[in-house]
């Protein structure tokens, strides 16, 4: 049936026949048996190719003729209407907008932006004028542990061969070098530096590194005063160098910054000191201080305890260095929060505070320590105790040589070095056999072409260690350091070292700050093994 046929008239004496459902206006509500088989064949039909009637498509959709033409023709457009603003418009428009937050794993950590907030580039000159001369930002928890005033603040010794734990002796309170008399750190003067850098075996080639080393930090000093592991984001560099630190180490800002700072401290420039790197230094320590949590941390994602270890010796190094005021209670709050996150059972540190300890992190840690006993902080007695059994526990061959987590695991030059240089600080003496064979060790071994985490903490045991070995060590160590320097471009006074994995994760502001401490190495430190090296006991409270 189609829609021009006209309709039959109604009868009232005409049985009615039901409607089939579907039909549209133009069908017949009393259709005929001939009707309905004429439209099984039209339906028939449509099912080998042609195009069925309208009706079956009415049929489909139920549309029942009872409702009038205009009706269906609005539900229609109001559909079409719909789904035409669905495409248009954005989902937000819809519902509320979402945030995924995927918390980081172990292997990977969140990467926050890298754009420097604080401060433009022109305005590091003015936070290094009004830096530290103003009240601190950061409102510290009232302590227990004051600065200690007196000469024996800090109980920084312990004889590797006789544990003790009724008393921590032998301290070195002071050095008499020539005319030089001080802490450790008195050889950074300007005075006595040129002396110990003939002495000792310095040269004007290494001098001149080290002058050009530090003027590359400071080019890529951050516009907030701190430094990046992504140095190639500093203002001054605009993307001209390579070899920036991983990812996972764009967080590490603190520790970037204490590290870039280090350099500086070694070479006697502070925020004190009238050198060229005055305003540099301070606006690194203002960094650092506006940086710090109330608890005195600065422990941070991607650098975790590095970042907090190498930040406070920084800071206490700076403060032992000026006895700057300012400085104290932070220096202070840093190593508490170092105390209060040592491994309560085996003495070290990791990448959590109070977590089992690894050699490398501790280590860092150690020397954060000494650094505040040098500046006449406090340090608690039984934190040092605890770190000789944490050293005890990792040592292998009477402590000549050091594993990572155990003895057993990662026997490698590296936290060898950084386990005999440790006993070395807390007071293991020369004519210690283990001390000796531990030298022996590195010796054959010697300097490193690639491995400069390494080449850091064997150099500085050397030093101290002096003698023939030193002659030797230093020989190789300086002249390969000066050797492998950027002699031109932008590069200049930079290190990179291929085939490394510290330096592939630390990057170039890594590697230029380990090689300038190591060219460093003459006057950082006074030797702790100097024949006029006078001691005395620290009995325990």
């Amino acid at each position: 049936m189609s829609d021009s046929q006209p309709r039959q008239p109604h009868s009232a004496k005409k049985k009615r026949t039901p409607r089939a459902p579907g039909l549209e206006e133009g069908g017949v509500l009393g259709e005929t048996t001939a009707d309905a088989k004429r439209e099984d064949a039209i339906s028939r039909e449509a099912t080998v190719g042609e195009e069925p009637p309208r009706f079956m498509f009415n049929r489909r959709f139920l549309i029942d003729r009872r409702f009038p033409g205009w009706a269906i023709s609005l539900v229609v457009h109001l559909a079409l209407l719909a789904l035409l603003a669905f495409l248009t418009f954005p989902t937000q428009f819809f519902e509320p907008e979402r945030e995924l937050v995927i918390a980081p794993d172990e292997s990977e950590q969140a990467v926050e932006s890298l754009e420097p907030t604080a401060l433009e580039p022109t305005e590091i000159e003015l936070l290094a004028e009004e830096s530290l001369q103003v009240e601190p930002q950061v409102q510290l928890e009232t302590t227990s542990t004051p600065p200690v005033e007196s000469d024996a603040s800090a109980a920084m010794a312990i004889d590797l061969a006789d544990l003790s734990l009724q008393k921590v002796p032998r301290n070195e309170l002071s050095t008499l070098i020539g005319g030089l008399q001080g802490n450790d750190l008195s050889g950074r003067g300007e005075q006595v530096r040129s002396e110990l850098v003939a002495r000792y075996g310095g040269s004007q080639a290494s001098e001149a590194a080290v002058a050009s080393g530090l003027k590359w930090i400071e080019a890529h000093q951050m516009a907030d005063g701190g430094w990046s592991f992504a140095h190639h984001l500093a203002p001054s560099c605009k993307g001209r160098c390579d070899k920036p630190g991983v990812p996972l180490l764009v967080q590490a800002r603190s520790g970037a910054t204490g590290l870039a700072l280090l350099p500086f401290l070694g070479a006697g420039q502070t925020h004190k000191s009238p050198g060229p790197y005055r305003k540099t230094v301070k606006a690194g320590l203002a960094f650092l201080m506006g940086r710090m949590r109330p608890d005195g941390s600065l422990w941070e994602k991607g650098g975790t305890f590095y970042s907090h270890g190498i930040a406070t010796i920084a800071l206490c190094e700076a403060y032992a260095m000026t006895g700057d005021k300012k400085l104290a209670p932070y220096a202070q709050r840093a190593i508490d929060f170092i105390v209060r996150s040592q491994d309560p059972v085996g003495g070290g540190w990791r990448y959590e505070p109070r977590q089992p300890g690894d050699t490398s992190v501790s280590g860092w840690q150690v020397m954060a320590l000494k650094s505040a006993y040098m500046g006449k902080l406090h340090v608690p007695a039984e934190t040092i105790r605890r770190v000789e059994l944490f050293l005890n526990s990792v040592q292998l061959d009477g402590g000549a040589r050091y594993g990572y987590l155990n003895p057993k695991t990662k026997k490698d030059e590296g936290t060898t070095a950084v386990g005999l240089l440790s006993r070395m600080y807390l007071g293991s003496k020369k004519s210690n056999p283990a001390l000796a064979r531990g030298v022996g060790h590195l010796m054959k071994w010697g300097p490193s072409p690639n491995n400069y985490y390494y080449n850091y903490y064997a150099t500085q045991i050397l030093r101290h260690w002096g003698g023939d070995e030193w002659t030797d060590w230093n020989r190789i160590m300086r002249d390969q350091t000066v050797a492998r320097q950027e002699k031109k471009g932008h590069l200049r006074g930079s290190w990179f070292f291929e085939k490394d994995h510290s330096s592939e994760v630390g990057g170039r502001l890594y590697c230029t700050a380990m090689a300038v401490m190591i060219l460093e190495v003459y006057y950082r430190h006074l030797p702790i093994y100097a024949k006029e090296s006078v001691q005395a006991d620290f009995p325990l409270d």
